[in-house]
């Protein structure tokens, strides 16, 4: 089976710096540096697909320009190029999503992969008009995957359910293919969502151990109902022809994290309801000392960043070693991101792809059949 790789459209600003932003915290001054237009961002999601990512995340927030409108946009601009649309369910009633997630398969080609995020911030929420408990926002998750994905399969749905209630709702056109499911969280009621509805289960970027033990909690729940799910990560990469070069750069990140912005992002962070976020903010403490918490994995974006905050840092090499590594525990879907996205798309698709490629582990998505497996690994 070839790995799949995706990459990331930083809908919140780019720049040479890290763009912080996410969990309940704002993105910082340095998403101004590379603003997310159209054109800027169909740039990277061309340069995506030319190198071999099958798709892009686009996350969701207050922080971010909107996941559905920025993609559609987007999607323009690319041939096959799929989307990881981030989005939350509280926010928009799911006969709608339904309908819209067809649409947007119908008009690109089915070219739509969904993202759930059920919001682990009350406070970010409550904004939106969403005034449920943690716990109550995940149950209506459940609710409202189990009504779009009965909608997907051309069902009459009626369901009077804890949150959400529709009556005789139906879609007039189903989309072809349905799309497929991504999700994460790591409190326990977020297991159970993922064992029953979702096709992929996303993890932020632990250390192997720790991944092992969420492939191996979810993969039993899964089987308790029946089902079977595949596993993805989301993780950062700083990927160059020698691990000098990499942390070089990784360190130049670093010494660009003002101690004040740390402190405010890290207090923002800290009252994050998330279990996920909890368990990236253990991983480093807040603290810029002894940052690599297992060979080639950085906690440093964690600093400034909510969410995803650990980097693979190393050379080509190095890098698609630790990509076995994670493959290996069951890992077949990789997030990826690189400050700024367009040129470290390009460090990672020249670098390390070819690597997997000569390996049997990765084949070019667009590529002709008739092409060659693998080509010449890229060095400057």
């Amino acid at each position: 089976m070839s790995l799949t790789f995706h990459w990331f459209l930083p809908t919140n600003g780019d720049s040479r710096h890290v763009v912080g932003g996410g969990h309940g915290t704002p993105a910082t001054a340095f998403g101004r540096n590379r603003p997310p237009t159209v054109a800027y961002l169909s740039q990277i999601a061309r340069a995506a697909e030319d190198l071999g990512f099958v798709g892009v995340l686009t996350p969701t927030g207050a922080w971010c320009e909107d996941a559905w409108l920025t993609t559609a946009m987007v999607s323009r601009h690319t041939e096959r190029l799929k989307f990881l649309v981030a989005f939350r369910p509280g926010f928009v009633s799911p006969t709608l999503a339904a309908q819209m997630a067809s649409t947007f398969q119908r008009q690109t080609g089915g070219r739509l992969l969904l993202n759930v995020v059920t919001g682990g911030e009350s406070h970010e929420q409550r904004a939106y008009g969403d005034f449920l408990d943690k716990d109550a926002r995940y149950r209506r998750t459940g609710e409202f995957l189990q009504i779009v994905r009965d909608l997907w399969e051309g069902k009459t749905v009626d369901l009077s359910g804890e949150h959400l209630q529709v009556e005789d709702a139906r879609l007039a056109r189903v989309p072809d293919p349905v799309p497929e499911v991504y999700f994460g969280g790591s409190s326990p009621i977020a297991g159970e969502i993922a064992a029953r509805h979702v096709d992929v289960y996303l993890t932020w970027g632990e250390p192997p151990a720790q991944v092992a033990e969420k492939i191996a909690w979810v993969r039993g729940l899964a089987a308790k109902e029946g089902r079977t799910v595949r596993f993805g990560i989301r993780l950062h990469v700083i990927t160059r022809d020698t691990a000098e070069q990499a942390w070089t750069e990784a360190h130049k990140l670093l010494d660009g994290f003002d101690p004040d912005t740390v402190k405010s992002v890290q207090a923002g962070l800290a009252r994050s309801e998330s279990e996920g976020q909890r368990r990236m903010l253990a991983l480093h403490g807040g603290n810029r000392e002894d940052l690599e918490i297992h060979p080639n994995l950085w906690a440093g974006i964690g600093l400034v960043r909510g969410g995803a905050g650990t980097a693979l840092v190393g050379s080509h090499d190095e890098v698609a070693e630790r990509i076995k590594e994670y493959h290996a525990l069951g890992i077949d879907e990789f997030v990826l991101s690189g400050y700024p996205h367009l040129e470290e798309a390009y460090w990672f698709g020249e670098g390390v792809l070819p690597r997997l490629a000569a390996q049997g582990l990765w084949q070019h998505p667009f590529a002709p059949t008739s092409a060659p497996a693998a080509q010449v690994p890229f060095t400057s």
